[in-house]
Parts: structure tokens; C-alpha cells; sequence
């Protein structure tokens, strides 16, 4: 070999990730991404939609040993971008199959380039690409970024040009001052500081000491950073940043990524089940997911485990192959024949379930978590303690203040070119600091959940009339005590805490509002106990920051962290809070006629009052109510129930055949007005039902699981609820035609048979549930019980993911409220089913 020759390869060698170690090439002709035993580089499948800005799932991303671990690979402006800093906006994608090339054409305002990758043996070069020089305000600031999820890297090392080094487990950089304060920081003032590099080199190794989470990245000139985002806040992930050169174009910045790949390397078998169990005579169906390359033809086995710890195979039918879904291969395993009491597991080769029971009852109680202790949390205005532990102060005395007119906020909330209040931008509104639940993992208060909730809350009331009694709320010293009764039933006590909070909005500004929010990215990102959100006195502009004053009638504060109150008028929201007041009138009437009355006359007077003019039609986001038509809908039926005027029915007729056009989700209501209704009301609706229960045939084999499985920027377990509840409101109304299957369906897939991993996705429900999830206890790593996670978010092209390490996925693990009633709703129609002799109902 000539001299000059071996100086070329070393150069090449020394260039080159893991040079020493044999690699499989990446493949590039079966998928749009470059793939090899145990790695998958995703070049730009998912983009930053915007909806709620960084969701940590964008750019280039990294998928080792079925672990995603990397993502957001694209040029940033910060080297710890949160998730209100700017991103590039997706212009275009290119893939070149027999050149082995992806490229993505992307844009800051006044600033386009290309990324580009190449697959290179078992590499991928991964490049910037400039037609004009970077703009002189970006010089410094824009870099190429590659983000590792923390969790991912815990316990383990890495290596910087060589040098050796442990991965921190808590952030503990040194930081520098900013002009300006980041918006992720969690600080709502002071000054700005963005941590420095805890380690920089041309090359990079992650994890050296474990293939399924080693990865080298080099950079072909310059240097590479890398930063703990943790430092700015807690969602932050470990991000790779080399800065892009000025005055320069074509090709600026090259990396050369490598991740280990394991020759004949298969995912583990993962077999989805019910975690809570299996009533006796209810289909039970598991379903084995399988790597897709994964040939073997093993048969799972279900093993009773006696008292003695012995493990007993169970005679059972052969499994037989699904087929294909999204990138996995499945295996169907039916027991159902299997009626005998008592403990379980299932078992796949090597793989293992938890136990699991089969016995009568199970969701007779499966939904006390939720009930007991998870809306209890939820509730804000009131201080919550749970035996030695409190859960949240008393939070927002101070609200609420006025939002400013044409402004657009955070989390999808917009006030318009008036107050359509009597209150000024700024002002603060009395009478709002009562009832309503925390959204979700953060902490404003949705109108539209609260009417949501009430609604949801008032059907499991008056179908099953649960008495259970387990939660103290006192509403005069605002304090509510878990596991401690009171003599009031629960799930009045919450029906009558969310209907406070929309009387509350009629009282203080005469109409509905959007909703209670906080003013500020800070407070927004608050984590821990609500009620040190904010000081609870109200602002006082007359004061100076953090002083504060206090008379005979009360204090006040000149700290400006009040939340503000979004007013705009928007008739959805109208019907949709008249109709939880109406309903909220019959649950609580002949227990408390005074509040009944009180919700009732309010629900007829919004109903007249909507009826005088023209419909206020504000919309924006999800704040803002549902379709007019739909909410009005809701409003006839309740206020026809609650009544018994023939004015609701007749408007009920009239609006029919708009709801017969999104029957799968009007289905619920609908039914509801059948006692109430003519004969030709049902028969409008029988060819809907008719239409539903194929739709619902049709989904039953479009996955392995039988339930509508939805993609987006938020996980479907809301539509997998909603899939459940039809279809018991459609058995119960028309017993001919639907059986009520979905039901038990639904339940499976939310207590584990589903893909991605076999947890319940209700917290503390089940003996593998979510225990990593993103409440307001988020950054510990742990759980609010039960709570109902959004579930398996489904990532382009073919990736389904809910991760149990990285709490801070908010689409695919923060609890909201909604879903935690529809839980109770749909473990209680199982209940009844199953008493009634259906157990959900027949054997698929």
C-alpha cells in the first residue's frame, strides 16, 4: 500500500464513528428511511406541526433496538431549543432510492436550506446545504442540532475526542447571562441564561459500552457540542449542536452518524393483554407483536399459577398469524374458552406477562381509582390531601383578570377586538376563583372540559347511580379529603364542583368563556403544587412587584402572575355549558333544589338568550367550543330531559339530520333523546345505527385490535373511549342491531392489548400500568392514579410509540380530564353488561 494511500484511509478511518467495528450496511428499499438490524434513521417522516410547537418528534430521529432515541435533527436557533422557540418550517422531501439520498428543504423567515442525508455503508452522512450565505443575524445563532432523550443515556458513558465521561443524571452546567430570557426557561422575569457544552470534540461515541444505545457522530471540520437542555428545563434533552459558518454556502456542515447495529438483532416479543383481567365468560383475545423480520412460528402458551407458584399450562386453541400492522407482525392467541377463576400468565418464548386474573367483577371497581383519588387531584380552587400527603394547596384565589383584546396566547387560547365583557384589558373579574378541574398536566381551566366532564359525569349518575362515597369536599373551607367519606356521593360532589365553575362564569361576565389561563410561558411551565403558582392575592397595579398590602378586606399584590380570563363570546360555548347546567339540574334535583334551580334557570335563560340573535361564531382552537350545530344539539337534548318542553324536542328534530352527518360522534346524544322523542325520531336514526355497527365491523379487523386506532399530534385512546361508549348507547337503544362487543374491546386495548407495549394506560389499573406519566408530578417520574394517558401516538411512517421512561410526551402521556370520566363511564357499561349476562358481550 503506498504511503499516500494509507494517509487517505486513515484519514477516512479516523473520520468514521466506530471505524475498528464491523457495521451492517443501511438498507433503503423497503421503507422511506435507511434501516439495518436495530436501527432506523428517520429522515424528516415527521415535521414540527405546530399545534402546540415542539412535541420532540421532528427532523432527523433515530430509532435503536425499537427505542426512539434521537429526533429534532435540523438546524436550530438556540443550542437548547424549548418548545416555543423558533423552528424551521417544512417546505418539501425528496427521496432518491437509488442514490441512497433523503433531502428536506426547510425555512426561517428570510432563511431556506436543504438538509440532506446519504446513506454510506452503515452510515449516514448528514449534511447543511446553503445557496446564499447564512444572514448576519443568524451567524453565531443557527446551528445543526441532534437531540438524545436523556432517559435513554441514563447510567451510562460517552466519549469526546477519546476523553471519557459519565452522562449526568441531574443537569449541573455551568450557565452564562442572555439579554433576554428564553421563553422555556420556566422563569416568568430576571434575566436570560443559557448553559454552556459539557463536552465538545470532532467526535462524539454515546454509550460505547452497549450496542443498543451506542451512536458516534463526527464532524468532517469544525467542532461538536454537546448540552444538557435540562439546565434551561426539565423536559430538556441532551443535544449535539455544531454551529453553521457565515459568509459561506453549498455544503456547511457535514456529520457522519453512526448507531451499532446487531447482526440478526429481533425486537423482544411483546404480548398485549388486559392487565386488569378478564371477567369468565368475556372474549379474551392477546395479541403477540412481533419484530417484522421475525420468522419464528412459537405458540404462546396461558399457564395458571397455583398458590404453590406452580405454573400450569392451559389446554387452549392454536394461535394463528394476524398479518402486518404499521411495522410489526402479529400473532392472534384467543383463550377464551378459558373460564376457570383464577391467576394467569401468558408466555411467549422467553417473554412473560405479569399476572392477571380471570373473575367476575373486575370493573366493578376498576374505575375507584379514577373516581377517588384522580378527579379529587383535578380539582382546582380547593386544597386536596390524601393521608399524610397533600397533594395541592388552594390554589388561583386571585383569579382572574381580564385577557387583552387581539391576542393570541399559548395552548390554543385567543381573545378577540373586544373584551365583550365590562371589564378592561388587565382588569381583574370577581367571582371566578370557585370550582372546575385542572385541564391536565398543566393548569388552566378549559370551559369546554368542564362541560365536557359535567355532562359525561351526570350520565353515569342517572344510568348507574353509584353511591360510592369515598372523597370529603367542603366547598366553604375548600378542602377535600381522600379516602374520607362525607355522606354525599362522589360523583355528585364533582358534578356540582364543574357546574360552580360555569355559573361562576355566567355571574362574574353574564355569558361562557373560554377559560382560565395562565399569562405567561413561566407559570405555564409550573410543575409541583398548583397552588404556588401564583401569590393568590390579587394584582394590584398601584403596587411594586412582589409588594404586597392588606386591609380589612383582604390583600393585594403587585405581582402580575394572576391567570387571565379569555371572554370573547362564542355561542358553541353558550349550548355547551346550558346543556351540563341542565343536566346538572337533574342529578342534583331533590338532593339540593336551590342549586338545581339555580343551574336549571340559568341553562333556559342562555337557551332564550341564544335564540334572540344571531349566533356569536369566535372560534379558535379547542378552546372555543365544539361545531354550533352539535353543541345547540346537546343543549336541546338536556334542556328536553330536563324539562319535558315540547320546544327542545322540536328543535331536536330539526337539527337531526345535521348530527346523522357525524353520527360516530353525535351517536351518544342522540340515543339520549329516545325516551323523549317521537317514533319517527328512532327511525331517522335507525339507518345510522345500521351504518355504525358496519363501520364497526370494518374496524374490527383493520387492526389487531379491533378499536380505531388514530394518528396525529395527540394519542387516540379519547377516540378509543368514545368507540366504546357509541357502542353501548347504541346496545342499549337498539339491542337488535348492536351487542355491545365494543365495549369490552375498548377496555382491553386501555388496560394493555394494544401495540408499542402491553401497560394499562389508566395509572395504578392492572398490574403494569402507566407509572411514568405527565401530570403535574411529571418531573418526578412518577404517577397521578387513575389517570388515563392519551395512549400510542403513531409516528410516520410506521412507528408506534408510548414511552414509560420520558414523562414529559405530552401527546402520548398526559392525563386530561375528559378521558378519566369517559374511563369510569365505560368500566361501569362493562359492569352492567356483564351482570346483565352480555360480559361485552359476545366472542368475537
Amino acid at each position: 500500500m503506498s504511503p499516500r494511500r494509507s494517509i487517505l484511509l486513515a484519514a477516512l478511518l479516523g473520520s468514521l464513528p466506530f471505524a475498528a467495528v464491523a457495521q451492517t450496511p443501511l438498507r433503503f428499499d423497503r421503507a422511506d428511511y435507511f434501516e439495518a438490524p436495530g436501527v432506523d434513521w428517520l429522515i424528516f417522516s415527521n415535521v414540527n406541526e405546530g399545534l402546540f410547537a415542539d412535541a420532540k418528534i421532528s427532523g432527523v430521529e433515530l430509532i435503536q433496538q425499537g427505542v426512539r432515541t434521537a429526533t429534532n435533527g435540523d438546524v436550530r436557533l438556540s443550542a437548547t431549543p424549548g418548545q416555543w422557540d423558533p423552528a424551521a418550517q417544512f417546505v418539501s422531501r425528496r427521496v432518491d432510492k437509488a442514490a441512497g439520498v433523503i433531502e428536506a428543504v426547510m425555512e426561517y423567515p428570510g432563511f431556506r436550506y436543504t438538509v440532506r442525508a446519504e446513506r454510506r455503508g452503515s452510515a449516514v452522512v448528514l449534511s447543511v446545504l446553503l445557496d446564499r450565505p447564512l444572514p448576519a443575524e443568524l451567524v453565531g445563532k443557527a446551528g445543526l442540532n441532534l437531540e438524545f432523550v436523556p432517559s435513554a443515556y441514563f447510567h451510562r458513558s460517552f466519549t469526546a475526542d477519546g476523553r471519557p465521561a459519565l452522562f449526568p443524571r441531574h443537569p449541573a452546567d455551568a450557565m452564562t447571562l442572555t439579554p433576554e430570557r428564553n421563553a422555556a426557561s420556566g422563569r416568568s422575569d430576571g434575566p436570560g441564561a443559557e448553559p454552556l457544552p459539557f463536552a465538545a470534540g470532532r467526535k462524539l461515541v454515546l454509550s460505547p459500552e452497549d450496542a443498543a444505545r451506542r451512536v458516534g457522530i463526527a464532524t468532517a471540520s469544525g467542532s461538536l457540542s454537546l448540552y444538557d437542555g435540562r439546565n434551561q428545563a426539565q423536559n430538556g434533552w441532551y443535544v449535539v449542536r455544531q454551529i453553521l459558518p457565515g459568509g459561506r454556502t453549498g455544503k456547511v456542515v457535514e456529520w457522519t452518524l453512526e448507531a451499532a447495529s446487531v447482526p440478526g438483532w429481533l425486537r423482544p416479543p411483546m404480548i398485549g393483554h388486559s392487565q386488569l383481567g378478564y371477567a369468565p365468560d368475556a372474549p379474551k383475545l392477546a395479541t403477540i407483536e412481533l419484530d417484522r423480520d421475525d420468522r419464528g412460528a412459537r405458540q404462546p402458551r396461558l399457564l395458571r399459577v397455583g398458590e404453590d407458584g406452580r405454573m400450569t399450562p392451559v389446554a387452549t386453541p392454536a394461535a394463528r398469524d394476524w398479518g402486518r400492522y404499521l411495522r410489526y407482525r402479529y400473532v392472534r392467541f384467543d383463550f377464551s374458552g378459558v373460564k376457570t377463576p383464577g391467576t394467569y400468565v401468558l408466555q411467549y418464548g422467553d417473554t412473560r406477562t405479569a399476572p392477571f386474573p380471570i373473575a367476575a367483577g373486575l370493573t366493578t371497581t376498576s374505575w375507584h381509582l379514577s373516581s377517588d383519588v384522580y378527579l379529587p387531584i383535578a380539582m382546582d380552587h380547593m386544597a386536596v390531601n390524601e393521608g399524610y400527603r397533600t397533594w395541592h394547596g388552594d390554589p388561583h384565589r386571585d383569579d382572574a383578570r381580564q385577557a387583552p383584546i387581539n391576542h393570541e396566547h399559548i395552548d390554543l387560547y385567543r381573545q378577540g377586538p373586544t373584551t365583550d365583557t365590562a371589564f378592561q384589558p388587565g382588569e381583574h373579574i370577581p367571582g371566578l376563583a370557585v370550582g372546575g378541574w385542572l385541564d391536565a398536566g398543566d393548569f388552566d381551566i378549559r370551559t369546554q372540559t368542564q362541560y365536557q366532564v359535567v355532562r359525561e359525569l351526570v350520565d353515569i349518575w342517572e344510568r348507574y347511580k353509584p353511591e360510592r362515597d369515598t372523597v370529603a369536599v367542603d366547598w366553604t373551607t375548600r378542602r377535600v379529603e381522600i379516602h374520607v367519606p362525607d355522606g354525599t356521593p362522589d360523583i355528585l360532589q364533582q358534578i356540582r364542583h364543574g357546574s360552580v365553575q360555569l355559573l361562576a362564569q355566567y355571574h362574574a361576565v353574564g355569558h361562557a368563556i373560554h377559560g382560565i389561563v395562565e399569562p405567561d410561558v413561566g407559570q405555564y411551565t409550573h410543575l409541583g403544587d398548583a397552588a404556588s403558582k401564583t401569590d393568590g392575592l390579587v394584582y394590584d397595579p398601584k403596587l411594586k412587584p412582589y409588594e404586597r398590602a392588606y386591609d380589612r378586606n383582604g390583600g393585594r399584590s403587585g405581582t402580575p402572575d394572576d391567570r387571565w380570563a379569555f371572554t370573547s363570546k362564542a355561542s358553541a360555548l353558550e349550548y355547551g355549558s346550558a346543556a351540563a347546567l341542565a343536566a346538572t339540574y337533574r342529578a342534583w334535583k331533590g338532593r339540593d333544589d336551590a342549586f338545581a334551580t339555580l343551574c336549571l334557570d340559568r341553562a333556559v335563560k342562555v337557551w332564550k338568550d341564544e335564540h334572540s340573535h344571531a349566533p356569536d361564531l369566535f372560534h379558535h382552537g379547542n378552546t372555543t367550543g365544539g361545531p354550533l350545530e352539535a353543541e345547540e344539539f346537546g343543549a336541546a337534548v338536556e334542556l328536553l330531559l330536563a324539562t319535558g318542553d315540547r320546544q327542545y324536542a322540536d328543535r331536536v328534530m330539526a337539527l337531526t339530520p345535521a348530527m346523522l352527518k357525524g353520527f360516530a360522534f353525535s351517536a351518544t346524544t342522540m340515543v339520549k333523546a329516545l325516551p323523549a322523542m317521537p317514533p319517527e325520531y328512532r327511525a331517522a336514526l335507525r339507518p345510522a345505527v345500521q351504518a355504525w355497527v358496519a363501520q364497526a365491523a370494518a374496524t374490527e379487523t383493520a387492526n389487531p385490535f379491533g378499536v380505531p386506532i388514530t394518528t396525529g399530534g395527540w394519542a387516540g385512546n379519547g377516540a378509543v373511549l368514545n368507540f366504546g361508549l357509541t357502542g353501548y348507547a347504541l346496545h342499549r337503544a337498539f339491542p337488535e342491531l348492536v351487542d355491545g362487543s365494543t365495549v369490552g374491546r375498548a377496555l382491553d386495548y386501555l388496560h394493555g392489548h394494544h401495540p408499542a407495549s402491553d401497560r394499562s394506560f389508566v395509572s395504578g389499573v392492572g398490574a403494569l400500568s402507566k407509572e411514568v406519566a405527565y401530570g403535574s408530578n411529571r418531573a418526578d417520574f412518577t404517577f397521578i392514579p387513575g389517570g388515563v394517558v392519551p395512549g400510542v401516538l403513531l409516528l410516520k411512517p410506521d412507528y408506534p410509540e408510548n414511552r414509560d421512561d420520558w414523562p414529559f410526551f405530552w401527546g402520548e402521556n398526559e392525563y386530561v380530564v375528559p378521558e378519566g370520566a369517559m374511563y369510569i363511564a365505560l368500566a361501569n357499561a362493562a359492569a352492567a353488561l356483564e351482570r346483565e349476562g352480555g360480559t361485552a358481550v359476545a366472542a368475537r
